[in-house]
């Protein structure tokens, strides 16, 4: 079956992470994506070589891509990318701010000379403002964002384990894409869209800020528990496994106390009762909820969970993952062979044939010859 963008063109001056989120996204999408690279290569082809001796994140977010490996200062290539753009449903780059406009292919001076063209500029903090010409790499948005402050247990400052900013703006930013292309059916003109990574880790942070607004402080940083709902978090087995449970009303924290614990003396407790009173007398709640998953194993546990109806995860670590009975697969060819990645989200999609991750210019000499003058 033919995908939702099949017929839809992208050209993408990308590198590293968002802008190639971005694209993937609508390459899974049956768009036909262009990957423009520095004759050198995208520099996230060597990240590390996990992906069968390739980057890991070049792997996961570049398959099913055409790569073209062009000096974007060179009069020559900058006439094939116009060819190529003369064609082209949409444009995205992330280069620093400027660097783009300064070889000719500036956003508002491309859509001025192809209507049609949606373009899509991703930065790191915004076009016009004093944090403009900053370098921002994830784990400085994760930093400026606050998102470091609310995150993890208290005591030394973590980052989030995977870059959260970037991919966080690949999708924002392939989601507006997709709007401005459903725009384009109805006005027939093209528009620009502009993300930073900074912006969309501020919108995500809207709740923190929102207490912070009302309180003039934000959310503690709680480890695996939440800062207004108790109990919720990690608590220990007899075994030495962690499991994760959220009782987020006061139904599931009588279920929880009175049926998987056979607690019916605190299901009916006032102390207990509402979630705030819980959230003052965290401490203790924790306490009786961590003595229980003390006396039983992992599975134990798990069953009196299930049988009370509580929500509950277990910590896993990668091996879980690898193994875990709901991750989906797809499988990209590469040049080192092929390599198994997460599917895309969307279970009712079925993995595009062919799917490979292309090596550097891969298909530059197909694509100089389809566009040739």
């Amino acid at each position: 079956m033919p995908g939702p963008l099949e017929g839809i063109l992208v050209v993408a001056l990308e590198q590293a992470v968002a802008a190639p989120m971005a694209s993937c996204r609508l390459a899974d999408a049956g768009a036909r994506v262009i990957k423009l690279e520095r004759p050198e290569g995208d520099f996230a082809r060597a990240y590390d070589a996990a992906a069968n001796g390739q980057s890991a994140y070049f792997a996961w977010l570049n398959r099913g891509k055409e790569s073209l490996a062009v000096n974007i200062k060179d009069a020559a290539d900058q006439a094939l990318l116009h060819r190529i753009l003369a064609q082209a449903d949409v444009f995205i780059q992330n280069l620093a701010v400027g660097a783009a406009a300064r070889s000719g292919l500036g956003s508002e001076a491309l859509r001025e000379r192809h209507p049609r063209l949606v373009t899509c500029d991703i930065s790191g903090y915004g076009e016009d403002n004093a944090y403009a010409r900053m370098k921002a790499y994830d784990l400085l948005v994760q930093a400026e964002s606050g998102l470091v402050s609310v995150s993890g247990a208290p005591g030394e400052y973590g980052r989030v384990g995977v870059s959260l900013c970037d991919i966080a703006t690949g999708v924002s930013a392939a989601l507006a894409i997709t709007e401005a292309l459903f725009e384009r059916e109805r006005t027939g003109v093209g528009r620009g869209v502009k993300l930073s990574l900074f912006s969309v880790m501020s919108e995500w942070m809207a709740v923190p800020l929102l207490h912070y607004g009302s309180a003039g402080v934000g959310p503690a940083r709680v480890g695996l528990a939440h800062p207004s709902i108790a109990p919720y978090g990690g608590f220990v087995t007899a075994d030495g496994a962690t499991v994760v449970i959220s009782a987020q009303s006061d139904r599931e924290w009588r279920d929880l106390a009175g049926r998987a614990m056979q607690r019916p003396d605190l299901a009916a407790d006032d102390r207990y009762a509402t979630n705030s009173r819980r959230v003052e007398r965290r401490d203790e709640v924790d306490g009786v909820v961590q003595a229980f998953f003390a006396r039983h194993t992992r599975v134990e546990v798990e069953a009196k969970l299930r049988a009370a109806r509580i929500a509950f995860g277990a910590v896993n670590d990668l091996a879980g993952l690898a193994a875990h009975p709901a991750l989906r697969q797809w499988t990209a060819g590469s040049p080192t062979g092929d390599v198994a990645l997460p599917a895309h989200p969307d279970a009712s999609r079925e993995q595009p044939e062919p799917l490979d991750i292309p090596a550097l210019d891969a298909h530059g000499a197909d694509i100089r010859a389809e566009f040739a003058a």
